[in-house]
Order: C-alpha cells, then structure tokens, then sequence
C-alpha cells in the first residue's frame, strides 16, 4: 500500500538488457553489475528517506504489470526501459495511465548515439529525464522524485 505519512516508496525498473551491465558494451556502460548498482541505488534511497523496491526484467508486458501494480504500492516510479523507450506505446500509455510520478533514466546519453536511440516514446509522460551520468543518473532521479513524491 502506498505511504500517506512517512518513508516515500519508490519502484526502480530496469528494461531489458540492464541485467548484463558489466558485461555489455563496457566502453558505454561500464563495468559496474546490475547488483553492485542496485545495492547503492537502495543505500541512496535509505539515505534519502525513499524506500526502494528495484525490479528488472526483459519482457515488456512484466514492465506494464509492474507499472501498474505500482499505483498501489509505491508514491513514484523511477524507470530505464531499456530500448522499448524508443517504441513500446504501451509502457509510455501504462505510465499515462497510473497518475504518479516517473523519471526516466538512461545510463548513456541516449541524444549521443545512434539516430533511433535520440527518441523516447516514454518522455513525454515522464516528470523528466536523467540521462548519460552512468548509475548517478539513478542516484539524480531517486533525489528527484523524492522531492515530486
């Protein structure tokens, strides 16, 4: 259930291919993993006073049930949709249709690479975008929607 009084809740979702950071594209992305990422996005939170649930999958239909069982549990949404930020109309209209905040976030500067990478479908239902800062850009948006929450 959603906090009226208290610690914010906030859900951290990953897209697809956010699983093999370390691994991926280190020139771009790092070497840092998921896990290693994850446990200091939550250390940032708690220190923030932002309870965070984190989830990642590859499947888009598991990203729209998350978003939308996140209207009931949590006060905002913090989401790196992967590559379907380019495209998938239904998470951008799952996250329309929920009425809590939600920041984008993009490890790499998705206006830097390749033409398809510079549009986001999920933007202009967003509170804002948090891109090419690496995993600070988690860390800006968890002080971001904590002040939106």
């Amino acid at each position: 259930m959603k906090t009226k009084i208290g610690r914010k809740k906030v859900l951290v979702v990953h897209g697809p291919n956010i699983n093999l950071l370390g691994v991926r594209e280190t020139s771009i992305y790092g070497k840092e993993t998921l896990s290693s990422i994850n446990e200091q996005i939550a250390t940032h939170a708690t220190q923030l006073g932002v309870e965070c649930k984190i989830f990642q999958t590859n499947h888009e239909g598991e990203i729209i049930d998350a978003i939308q069982q996140a209207r009931e549990e949590v006060d905002g949404i913090i989401i790196n949709a992967g590559a379907y930020t380019h495209y998938s109309i239904a998470i951008r209209d799952a996250i329309a249709a929920i009425h809590i905040p939600c920041v984008e976030v993009h490890c790499s500067n998705i206006y830097n690479r390749e033409d398809f990478r510079k549009t986001s479908v999920i933007s202009p239902v967003c509170a804002g975008s948090i891109v090419g800062f690496g995993k600070y850009s988690y860390f800006l948006a968890v002080l971001a929607i904590k002040d939106l929450i």
